[in-house]
């Protein structure tokens, strides 16, 4: 059965959910998760159907009235460990649609959940309209990464973020999260005193209007840049809390977020690229950056962080005189190559030498090699 809606299955009893999976996940997708990661993963992504099983602790509550809160359309199925009607009322009042008790109801549940999943399925295309423009609610996190110092990955966010913004009409923030020096600032001009760093006060109240008092807006594509404060003291006060509560409220308030993460690893790019929706590893076709990109997955692996996927590969810098060419990387890429951008020194030096955006316009009609590359990019997202 092919279908697009997303099933989230929520439990730590590792017999139950195993007997979940074995009855209906032949059929349906389904992504299982600890109790304890429900917060990051529905701030991440759209989940259409939650199965939560009680958990230990007794967080089932405000679990499914914290995914109700963030996605009032998901349809939540509580599977309860024992009959208790008082724990059915305050499950119900937080939003649970289903109620089914495990053991004596597994038979039910396995027999009903296709049936249920059709309904929400025709309830959904109902609500569905024609995609005309973007509107708020829910945007899409964006990382731009690589552990290879020098790759291009922030001159490429930088033009993502403008090219995205000039190609569509959706709100678009880009943010330097490279805390100790910053450079974003440097490649667009801009001059401020104001830097992630002056929303630290308000981060537990943080909504749109504080952003948008912090951000610089771009005159050229009216672009909303978060930029580094490029101190290092600074630096060691922003938590991986204060990153995901940016993080998720730019989500609400914007279409996109982009995100320039500095070469390196630690708490606050963990944090960053948990929560992206989607991850772009920049590669420059070279030996020392292979290594580096096998090294990183190793990590990855290591720390527990889900890549595969929602990451997919920019092949920077290509020219025909590289030691290694596009056909030799794929065969051995574990992920997907997303987008190519040529070498271009003529074309691109200049415009970081005077600090100038790429794109200014809408409908340039005379692109460098390495803006056209990057508009055949921010159009795949766009899609």
């Amino acid at each position: 059965m092919e279908t697009k809606l997303k099933i989230l299955l929520v439990s730590d009893d590792e017999v139950i959910h195993n007997q979940i999976l074995n009855g209906i996940s032949g059929s349906y997708p389904i992504q299982l998760i600890g109790p304890g990661d429900v917060v990051r993963e529905i701030n991440r992504d759209v989940q259409d159907i939650v199965i939560f099983v009680q958990a230990d602790g007794d967080i089932e509550v405000e679990s499914i009235q914290y995914i109700k809160s963030v996605s009032p359309s998901t349809l939540v199925i509580f599977i309860a460990k024992n009959s208790d009607f008082s724990q059915l009322r305050n499950i119900t009042k937080a939003g649970a649609s289903e109620f089914f008790v495990y053991p004596e109801e597994h038979g039910l549940f396995i027999s009903r959940f296709p049936s249920i999943f059709q309904n929400y399925e025709l309830q959904k295309l109902k609500q569905d309209t024609s995609f005309s423009s973007f509107t708020g609610g829910r945007g899409k996190i964006i990382t731009v990464f690589s552990g290879n110092g020098g790759s291009g990955k922030s001159n490429l966010a930088a033009a993502l973020a403008q090219t995205i913004k000039l190609e569509s009409t959706a709100e678009v923030i880009l943010i330097d999260l490279n805390l100790q020096f910053g450079g974003i600032e440097t490649l667009l001009s801009i001059q401020s005193n104001r830097s992630i760093a002056d929303l630290t006060p308000v981060i537990n109240e943080l909504n749109e209007s504080h952003i948008r008092n912090v951000s610089q807006k771009l005159d050229s594509s009216k672009l909303e840049v978060l930029i580094s404060p490029c101190d290092a003291e600074t630096a060691e006060t922003i938590t991986e809390e204060f990153v995901a509560k940016l993080l998720r409220t730019c989500r609400r308030s914007f279409d996109f977020v982009i995100v320039d993460l500095p070469a390196y690893i630690n708490s606050n790019v963990v944090t960053a690229l948990e929560e992206s929706d989607q991850i772009y590893y920049v590669l420059t076709p070279d030996t020392p950056a292979l290594k580096v990109l096998k090294q990183f997955e190793e990590l990855a692996v290591r720390l527990g962080m889900e890549l595969p996927s929602r990451t997919s590969i920019v092949l920077n810098k290509l020219a025909k005189d590289n030691e290694v060419q596009e056909k030799d990387l794929k065969t051995f890429l574990r992920f997907p190559v997303a987008a190519t951008v040529r070498h271009d020194i003529k074309g691109l030096q200049p415009f970081i030498n005077k600090g100038e955006p790429v794109r200014k316009i809408a409908k340039e009609k005379r692109m460098i090699p390495f803006a056209k590359d990057v508009r055949k990019w921010a159009v795949s997202v766009l899609k």
